[in-house]
């Protein structure tokens, strides 16, 4: 048998895995076992697919058929239990991937509220959330985002966006649906400029690995066209679009991409979004001190989100090296939160997770030289 790995199991969908066991003479149920051993127990290597017999295990491995999960290189873990990961690839590049653990009540990684579980006390936790990277690096150049400064690498296929995913989960010991897991697509990159493989991926995590769609969360930086696209998937995640000012000039300050698709033309996608019951469009906006954070940009985001069924998750700025914003006080933040509410705008303050690991929102950048200790 070989250790190199050519083609990756890992990404491959139930009818991808069909073609295979045909072409190699296998009877079709040989999908289904593969299926299960790539995505539900989370098997390492082809060789140890128990359910497959040798010689078909030997013919995969020969033929440079593998797995194809990414490699934790490193962990690093936050004083409030948050862990970030850096994942390389089999090409060495790398992205970020963050677990963070919650605890009886306050709100939920994507920052929607919960209700308490009622599940085994004796953890530490009742329910988690992964943070899942679409690209190495990041193309939309938001100016308060450390993903930014690296601009963008490459996309990620499907199985390496899966892959992520099942890394975690096997590194926690935990499976859904048995284990509250939410999974947000807020990681590095722009899930939307990926977007074939980013819903490939999707429906691979419903489909064959157990997780519930309703508790995934999708961020764009307001890819509109795309915004249309997801609206008529039969699968879908939840929309989260990141606002972040509440005019042009000020978002094309700090979202240069509003100059392709402005405030008029992203409110409108939102607008015309085809939502399931009982669900709200979640506008994320970091609030930089002195630059969107004032009653006036309170004001002018009531404004445009007057009448859409929606809600606003605040996050201060969650500041980094070669950012060149600031984080405002909590007073100005509260004052945010308190005008929004009183126009009838459900309004959560998202609590910053991970900072002192550069794991919160914005400042995913494949960090290694922090001082901070790997997790053994």
């Amino acid at each position: 048998m070989t250790d190199v790995v050519l083609h990756s199991l890992l990404g491959m969908d139930r009818g991808e895995l069909v073609s295979l066991v045909e072409r190699a003479g296998e009877p079709d149920y040989r999908a289904q076992q593969l299926a299960e051993a790539i995505y539900r127990e989370r098997v390492e290597s082809v060789e140890r697919i128990s359910t497959l017999p040798q010689q078909f295990r030997v013919r995969l491995a020969v033929e440079g058929y593998g797995i194809g999960l990414p490699t934790i290189e490193k962990r690093f873990v936050s004083k409030d239990g948050t862990v970030r990961y850096l994942m390389s690839f089999a090409d060495g590049q790398s992205v970020e991937t963050v677990w963070m653990p919650e605890g009886d009540g306050g709100e939920s990684g994507d920052g929607s509220e919960v209700e308490d579980s009622g599940e085994d006390a004796s953890r530490p936790w009742d329910r988690a959330t992964i943070c899942v990277s679409s690209q190495v690096g990041c193309a939309v150049d938001c100016q308060f985002c450390l993903t930014a400064l690296l601009g963008v690498k490459r996309n990620l296929s499907a199985g390496e966006i899966v892959g992520q995913v099942l890394a975690v989960l096997e590194d926690q010991k935990v499976t859904p649906p048995q284990d509250r897991v939410n999974l947000v697509f807020m990681g590095m990159g722009e899930p939307f400029l990926n977007y074939e493989n980013f819903m490939k991926a999707v429906r691979l995590l419903v489909e064959e690995a157990g997780v519930a769609e309703s508790r995934m969360t999708v961020s764009t930086a307001g890819i509109v066209p795309r915004i249309h696209d997801f609206g008529l998937e039969p699968i879908r995640p939840k929309l989260a679009i990141s606002l972040n000012a509440s005019n042009d000039e000020s978002r094309s300050r700090v979202m240069p991409i509003n100059r392709k698709w402005d405030l008029e033309s992203l409110i409108a996608a939102a607008r015309e979004f085809p939502l399931r019951n009982r669900e709200r469009i979640t506008f994320e906006y970091v609030l930089l001190d002195g630059v969107n954070d004032g009653v006036k940009d309170a004001q002018q985001v009531a404004g445009l989100l007057r009448g859409l069924r929606s809600k606003v998750n605040l996050i201060a700025l969650n500041p980094g090296p070669g950012i060149d914003f600031s984080t405002p006080t909590a007073e100005r933040v509260m004052a945010f939160q308190k005008f929004l509410i009183k126009a009838g705008i459900p309004t959560f303050v998202r609590r910053p997770r991970g900072r002192d690991i550069f794991a919160a929102c914005g400042q995913l950048k494949r960090t290694v030289e922090i001082a901070t200790s790997p997790a053994p």
